[in-house]
């Protein structure tokens, strides 16, 4: 499971010119599961998204985390995280998740997320076509990579 996570003053998500989420100050979280991704997978990148120190402390330190500032969520889902670009000039999908594995564990992410918060998760919808808008904070866009934990 690979994330990329961007500290954010908003965001939104629309499909089909309707905004289906939308958060104010927080994280919008770029999420592409794998193959072999599992529930532990989710759980790892989770605890890392929501306790990671990008946000300033009253000295101007990034010192606190999604949950100390009581920040917002907005989690996409974005197969297009793991491909791979070994070979050629046209990315490989091969190790996306399809819809049997990747909902199921992007749902558990999310709902993960909503009781670590106590607050619901603004969401895209899986699978379409969506325009995300966002004004970034810092900036500050920071990749997780679940396979790279050890």
């Amino acid at each position: 499971m690979k994330v990329v996570i961007q500290r954010v003053k908003s965001s939104k998500v629309e499909v089909n010119n309707n905004i289906i989420g939308q958060i104010d100050y927080g994280i919008l979280v770029l999420i592409g599961i794998a193959v072999d991704d599992e529930k532990t997978d989710a759980e790892w990148i989770s605890n890392k998204v929501l306790n990671l120190r990008i946000f300033n402390d009253e000295n101007g330190t990034m010192n606190k985390s999604l949950i100390d500032v009581k920040g917002d969520i907005l989690v996409i889902s974005q197969f297009t995280l793991i491909a791979s670009t070994k070979k050629g000039n046209r990315p490989s999908y091969i190790n996306s998740a399809g819809h049997d594995t990747a909902i199921p564990l992007y749902e558990y992410f999310i709902e993960i997320c909503e009781d670590k918060l106590g607050k619901k998760v603004s969401s895209g919808e899986f699978g379409a076509d969506m325009k995300v808008s966002l004004i970034n904070d810092g900036p500050v866009t920071i990749v997780i990579d679940s396979k790279a934990k050890d």
